[in-house]
């Protein structure tokens, strides 16, 4: 077996050397768009007053999951400007939400066709086995070369880790819906796409929203490594930690990527599952209209049974 070696890296060399020098067009459009959505929404992060970024993450937790969710975020956040974080926290927001919406985007409609074509579905699992187990790291080798240094590297390293809980958990959801509910859908002549819209989708919401939530959270755990590529926020002071072996800056960023990561954690997991929480703002709304709806129910059943009962009765003067 002496000398006998697969040229297996010389081989991805030479894709990756063609691609660079083919399709750099493609990549500079690819590195303009990623570079504007990051850098706008970091400026609008930044730029808008602590205050009403903290006021509004407050809302939203309060909106969707409960008020001592909001209390929490507001403690938190304001932790986040006392530790001087909070520019370098709003980036690595920035760049974590960018990750996020490319990966669903192009996670969602993958495990749609991976549920409804077992053909895509043998070809699409050895793919995210592969994209989920290959260390993070070795994305940013490629990204690198194609993009340079940079926080556009950093994010499509990102959204490539992330992508896979997406897809497995979407197919998941939309071959877990009962195949009954989609006969009966069948039955009364609902096309395929309406059937996918009206039955699967809102059952398989839960496990789909599980599946954002797994995105999120990864694309939150990239956040040192594509500081490694470049890419400001909480990931670059950890890298800048450890090269100076800087314990309390290293504790101070880390801090700030556990609150980032349990606001994300937390409002992406109660989208999935409204009703379970009824302390949160929608819930109480919910109620009042359940309410609201219910007494005039009753209304209405009153006034009908009184009509009933006034045409029964025998009217006044008649003989007897």
């Amino acid at each position: 077996m002496d000398g006998f070696r697969i040229p297996l890296g010389q081989w991805v060399e030479t894709g990756v050397d063609w691609i660079k020098d083919n399709l750099e067009g493609l990549l500079d459009v690819i590195s303009l768009v990623v570079r504007t959505l990051v850098e706008g929404l970091t400026s609008l992060l930044v730029d808008t007053p602590f205050v009403v970024v903290i006021v509004v993450a407050a809302l939203i937790s309060w909106l969707v999951r409960s008020w001592q969710l909001a209390v929490g975020t507001a403690v938190t956040f304001v932790l986040l400007v006392g530790l001087d974080l909070w520019e370098p926290a709003m980036q690595t927001l920035a760049l974590v939400l960018v990750a996020a919406v490319v990966a669903v985007v192009i996670a969602i409609p993958l495990g749609i066709w991976s549920a409804r074509n077992t053909t895509v579905r043998a070809i699409l699992k050895p793919v995210l086995d592969f994209m989920q187990t290959m260390p993070a790291f070795v994305y940013l080798i490629p990204a690198i070369v194609f993009f340079s240094i940079g926080v556009v590297p950093g994010l499509v390293a990102t959204v490539i880790f992330a992508l896979p809980p997406g897809v497995r958990l979407t197919e998941l959801g939309i071959r877990g819906v009962d195949s009954e509910t989609v006969e009966a859908g069948q039955a009364f002549g609902a096309k395929p796409g309406q059937i996918l819209r009206g039955i699967q989708l809102p059952l398989a919401l839960p496990t789909i929203m599980a599946g954002v939530n797994q995105v999120i959270m990864l694309a939150l755990s990239m956040a040192v490594i594509a500081g490694m590529a470049g890419a400001d926020g909480l990931g670059k002071m950890v890298v800048e930690a450890i090269s100076t072996v800087n314990i309390g800056k290293g504790v101070e960023a880390g801090l700030g990527v556990v609150i980032i990561a349990v606001f994300l954690d937390r409002v992406t997991a109660a989208l999935g599952n409204p009703a379970e929480y009824r302390s949160s703002l929608l819930g109480v709304l919910a109620r009042r209209r359940d309410v609201r709806r219910n007494d005039a129910a009753e209304a209405a059943r009153e006034a009908a049974a009184e009509a009933e009962r006034q045409k029964a009765s025998p009217r006044r003067g008649a003989p007897a």
